[in-house]
């Protein structure tokens, strides 16, 4: 409230007359900061599944479908429609990831293609993100040793070097994987051993920040 000085006049005589003005308020819509950072992250988001619908789209290129065809067993077994949106998931799943040959391994083509059909297959009939969590893979080109710590009594643990086909974690923001690993799993699917899947799996099962074995 503010106040002011009104003069009114009867007759001869002058009354001084105190009233109060009611202040125009300025109105502020609450959380307005919240409000345009939901903004933000809506529209980035309607930005993202455009350009993620307009690289399903494109047509697939034609030595990539070679290199799945020839290395991807299971391409063979599926139907048309199915097909079809593995490589449109391909496509997305390449320019959103970044690959990394490790131990003088060099990254190639065939090495993005295998690893990625095979981990797209995890994506068919259901809503995705892309596995938001994953940034890199890491390619070995075999086995490759790391340092493990373990617990082996209640108070004793025990360290040393392991040799591994992969590995994946929740905050790593990168999987790590062995070439020769891979290309044994995509020939071969009926081996119940296929690295490929069974890290990626834990990646979707990341996504849920539960890690309990069930995928989001």
């Amino acid at each position: 409230m503010i106040k002011c000085e009104t003069e009114l006049r009867c007759g001869s005589k002058g009354v001084a007359v105190s009233c109060a003005i009611p202040k125009t308020a300025i109105w502020k819509p609450p959380f307005s900061g919240s409000r345009a950072a939901l903004e933000s992250a809506v529209i980035l988001s309607l930005l993202k599944q455009r350009r993620r619908r307009r690289l399903r789209a494109r047509p697939f290129p034609k030595e990539w479908l070679k290199l799945v065809q020839h290395h991807v067993v299971f391409f063979r077994r599926l139907s048309g429609g199915d097909r079809a949106e593995l490589l449109g998931h391909i496509q997305v799943f390449l320019a959103e990831k970044r690959f990394e040959g490790c131990g003088g391994f060099a990254i190639t083509d065939e090495v993005r293609v295998t690893i990625a059909a095979q981990a797209c297959l995890l994506l068919l009939h259901r809503e995705t993100d892309y596995f938001p969590g994953l940034l890199t893979i890491l390619v070995y080109p075999l086995t490759y040793m790391a340092e493990e710590k373990r617990q082996i009594g209640e108070h004793v643990w025990q360290e040393g070097t392991v040799g591994r086909l992969g590995e994946t974690g929740r905050r790593m923001g990168s999987l790590v994987l062995a070439w020769g690993a891979v290309k044994h799993g995509a020939a071969d699917p009926s081996d119940a051993k296929n690295v490929v899947l069974h890290e990626f799996a834990h990646q979707l099962d990341y996504e849920n920040h539960a890690g309990d074995g069930v995928p989001a």
